[in-house]
């Protein structure tokens, strides 16, 4: 236990602790409920029948759910606790644990944990059935009473494992486990999180349980399982196909990033403030999610343009800009094939179009621009306006709003725009400084960032009818 840290191993040694106290009340009680009949051997067999095959279940079940799936399978702990006394649940997961990998250095103390952690919690979960009187209501079940010991056994299995890792993550990270963001990070978040999935796996265990007590038998009850296994296979095939994706679009955001260091982090940005907009919209989280991918990916196609161009400290040719004008389409080419990105690729393809017309690639007008471009436009706005550039510092937020709202109708949706606003009023937002080198903008207040070459898509000022020219919002710079 060298490689563990002290206050860690304190962790483990106090947990294991407390699991032998939990396993000790074996010496003088049975192992089950069930009535004991025959002779001293017999009655051996029978008590010790349940623990032991649920025990080897369970290793069998662990094993195969991590090395195939990840994660954890915990509906046969549940059955235990539901089925054993607290002090014989308490050793179905010991098997397992002196089964997992012992690759680390700091294996032998890895086991103790895991070990340790589970113990506790199913004897928690099986003394809070036991207390609420679930030992009979899983012997004569009747619905809906033998849901409740059984949701308070859930219960009890999820706070004692979130309490348990949320010391033992303080302990690792020197982190203080109080405090009232410590509070929500450690215990408070982890802990809702894995209340639904764990209820799941405890249904499951009921199952077993009344099963296992019901004339069909133990054979029966393990039955159970196999939809949850194919469940298991579902969601873990559901988790890399996720991975993958993020996996694509992470990809494709820094070789952005590393094309266009002045705009570092702009996407991200605008993914975000794209999800707020779409959340105050009250969108369902499908959309919310396309809206995510499309503010990331907005900028993809910039790898089609030439790097000079993006990084020119000056004014843009019109050739040049015209270059840089196509850059929508490229990206709309880049991630054609890539299925699971929606609508976010129209996004991707009409996010400088403007309400007026005279935006590119097509110069649609009104609601021919896809809404999830009408988003992506408004954040992209907002997130160039309150970042500072090589060629000139950041706005307000305040004052970037106000910009918005005055080109509202023209070039932005009104509607993208409010539901900016509120969010920002009700969540705030944290702009960040995305360029490399400082702004070369000057403080003098006779120096403004239309000296300097503008990134063409921050809203455009008023200009005199003869010096006006059409502004499209474009690529940045």
């Amino acid at each position: 236990m060298e490689a563990v840290p002290a206050r860690a191993r304190a962790c483990v040694v106090c947990a294991a602790l407390l699991a032998l106290l939990c396993v000790l009340p074996l010496t003088d009680s049975p192992l089950t409920d069930a009535p004991l009949t025959g002779g001293s051997f017999t009655a051996t067999f029978t008590s010790w029948r349940a623990p032991l095959l649920l025990a080897a279940l369970y290793a069998l079940c662990d094993q195969i759910v991590r090395r195939r799936f990840g994660g954890t399978f915990y509906p046969v702990l549940l059955a235990a606790a539901f089925l054993l006394t607290p002090a014989a649940a308490a050793l179905v997961p010991l098997p397992a644990a002196l089964l997992s990998p012992a690759e680390h250095p700091s294996a032998p103390a890895r086991r103790a944990w895991r070990a340790a952690r589970s113990s506790l919690a199913v004897w928690a979960a099986a003394t809070t059935h036991r207390a609420l009187g679930g030992a009979d209501a899983v012997a004569h079940p009747a619905f809906p009473q033998v849901l409740l010991p059984a949701g308070a056994a859930v219960l009890a299995f999820c706070l004692v494992l979130t309490v348990l890792d949320g010391a033992m993550l303080a302990a690792v990270t020197a982190a203080p486990a109080w405090g009232r963001g410590a509070l929500r990070r450690t215990w408070r978040g982890p802990f809702t999180h894995s209340l639904a999935p764990v209820a799941v796996h405890g249904l499951a265990g009921l199952m077993t349980a009344v099963l296992w007590k019901s004339p069909y038998g133990p054979v029966a009850a393990l039955l159970v399982l196999l939809p949850m296994g194919v469940s298991c296979w579902v969601f873990a095939q559901y988790h890399r196909e996720r991975t993958a994706h993020q996996a694509t679009i992470r990809a494709l955001v820094q070789a952005v990033d590393i094309k266009d260091g002045y705009t570092r982090g702009h996407s991200e940005r605008v993914g975000q403030a794209s999800v707020m907009i779409a959340r105050e919209l009250g969108m369902d989280d499908d959309r919310v999610e396309v809206l995510r991918f499309a503010g990331i990916l907005h900028d993809v196609g910039k790898l089609g343009v030439p790097t000079r161009l993006l990084r020119k400290d000056g004014p843009l040719t019109p050739e040049e800009r015209r270059i840089i004008e196509l850059h929508p389409e490229y990206g709309h080419e880049m991630v054609r094939g890539i299925s699971f990105l929606g609508e976010a690729r129209a996004a991707i393809l009409h996010h400088h179009e403007r309400l007026d017309g005279t935006g590119y690639p097509y110069g649609l007008a009104g609601v021919q621009i896809p809404e999830c471009a009408r988003v992506v436009a408004v954040a992209d706005a907002f997130d160039a306006m309150t970042s500072t550039r090589s060629y000139r510092r950041a706005r307000p937020v305040a004052v970037a709003v106000a910009e918005l709202e005055r080109c509202a109708g023209a070039q932005f949706d009104p509607r993208m725009v409010s539901a900016l606003a509120a969010a920002l009023n009700r969540h705030g937002w944290s702009p960040a400084v995305t360029s490399d080198e400082p702004a070369r903008a000057s403080d003098d207040p006779a120096v403004t960032s239309d000296d300097f070459a503008r990134t063409p898509d921050e809203p455009a000022r008023p200009q005199p009818p003869s010096q006006r020219t059409h502004y499209r919002t474009g690529a940045h710079r």
